[in-house]
């Protein structure tokens, strides 16, 4: 109701959805020109999809989101022309950020064997 109230519902390209499983949830964020969030994870699930998102928040605990140009940080009274922006502008940035390539737990595994090795 409050996106629906900041007018954001008269752009054509958006769509407020009620809230979903997660398959159904990210099949909707991969599909997604842009998403409008509060939540961290979320930050990094676009960042992963290479979806741009708008945090109403001042902060996150996630920065490589944003100096990796996947997700700005907006204010509530900022968020419908960033987000007809973030609509009307093409996303470029389809790579991950670095060490987001899926390996970490074979970089967990590595760290753990040197460490069994030294004791």
């Amino acid at each position: 109701a409050t996106l629906l109230a900041a007018g954001l519902d008269d752009h054509p390209g958006v769509h407020v959805l009620e809230p979903l499983g997660y398959i159904d949830f990210i099949a909707a964020v991969r599909g997604a020109a842009a998403v409008v969030t509060d939540s961290g994870g979320l930050q990094e699930e676009t960042t992963i999809l290479g979806v741009p998102c708008l945090t109403v928040r001042p902060n996150t605990e996630r920065p490589i989101t944003i100096t990796h140009g996947t997700n700005r940080l907006v204010t509530f009274e900022d968020l419908v022309p960033q987000t007809r922006k973030a609509l009307d502008t093409e996303h470029a940035t389809a790579r991950k950020p670095p060490l987001w390539d899926g390996h970490a737990g074979e970089r967990i595994a590595d760290v753990i064997r040197h460490w069994k090795k030294a004791k």
